[in-house]
């Protein structure tokens, strides 16, 4: 099948292609003879209420000397495309938030956007665990100073961070007789007036913060461990993590199991779950990442399986 593929993202001329799951997508659409046509989140507006793009033909060569080539800018209306993936990375602000509504116009007029926008809009990354908290860390979101305290007494060692961040960003350890507790916890819900979330420590990051791929509500066979550098407590391959391939467990099938049917209600064809011992610490839904590290390790090819998906749901 030959498709008509958008993607909304960062500026293509400052991704690293080694690591980039966006960049692996669009060459398994350019290898499927795919037509792709490139925008960022600024070239998407509203006009008589359609969403119509500024959008640049787009060539991908796997070659870190030069991997793209742009062709002349159009502007069309976004639902002449078959399929457009949102792979603009957080922070998921307001910004983001508005671009949702221009992309559900075009998915109103037969566009197939990946991930769907009303399900970009209602699963937020760390507050998406919240339905299913049999499988989580014991957590906390709040604004208010005195629950962070109480739940610091309660659990003696956790993690805070902010609702919004990516990358292991602004993501605090804290103990009880920490001396720089107050102030973290002043900082993350600045004085009271934002949310953050706290969740009890899991000593099972020393071997690895898993990252779980599900295509269309099956997961990826191998999870991407990525095991924090000494001295450090993020897993993050963008906090200076290390990552290294391992096949899931039982209870990480478990998680995936009590996840997948609701991001296939929610129309979410393309997750990564956050996953350390037996515990999930996030859904993340907006950009995820670790394409290439698995295909690279397993000989896989993840972005064709959600090509298929993608091919299914056109034709369907």
């Amino acid at each position: 099948m030959t498709l008509a593929l958008g993607v909304v993202m960062d500026p293509i001329a400052s991704i690293k292609i080694y690591k980039d799951s966006t960049f692996a997508m669009l060459l398994e659409g350019q290898r499927r003879g795919y037509q792709l046509w490139y925008m960022e989140m600024n070239d998407l507006t509203l006009q008589a209420g359609r969403c119509v793009a500024r959008m640049r033909p787009l060539t991908v060569e796997d070659d870190a000397a030069g991997w793209f080539t742009l062709g002349e800018q159009v502007s069309r209306p976004l639902d002449e495309l078959d399929a457009v993936l949102m792979r603009k990375d957080p922070p998921f602000d307001m910004e983001y938030v508005y671009s949702t509504y221009l992309l559900e116009q075009a998915e109103a007029r037969g566009c197939l956007v990946v991930n769907k926008p009303s399900a970009l809009r209602n699963a937020n990354e760390k507050l998406f665990t919240a339905w299913f908290s049999d499988v989580c860390p014991p957590t906390l979101v709040s604004r208010e100073h005195r629950d962070f305290d109480a739940f610091v007494a309660q659990h003696k060692d956790v993690i805070v961070k902010p609702l919004h961040g990516m990358g292991g960003a602004s993501i605090f350890r804290i103990k009880s007789d920490d001396a720089n507790k107050n102030v973290i916890i002043e900082t993350l819900t600045r004085h009271g007036t934002g949310y953050a979330m706290a969740q009890r420590f899991i000593p099972e990051i020393s071997q690895g913060d898993k990252r779980i791929l599900v295509v269309d509500g099956e997961a990826v066979p191998y999870a991407l461990a990525r095991v924090p550098s000494v001295g450090e407590n993020r897993g993050n391959l963008a906090a200076g993590g290390s990552g290294h391939g391992i096949a899931l467990s039982d209870g990480d099938r478990k998680i995936v199991a009590a996840v997948a049917p609701r991001l296939k209600e929610e129309g979410i064809l393309f997750a990564g779950l956050d996953v350390i011992g037996d515990y999930l610490t996030e859904v993340n839904v907006t950009s995820p990442t670790c394409i290439r590290e698995l295909d690279a390790q397993f000989g896989l090819n993840i972005s064709g399986s959600l090509m298929d998906a993608i091919e299914r749901r056109v034709a369907g």
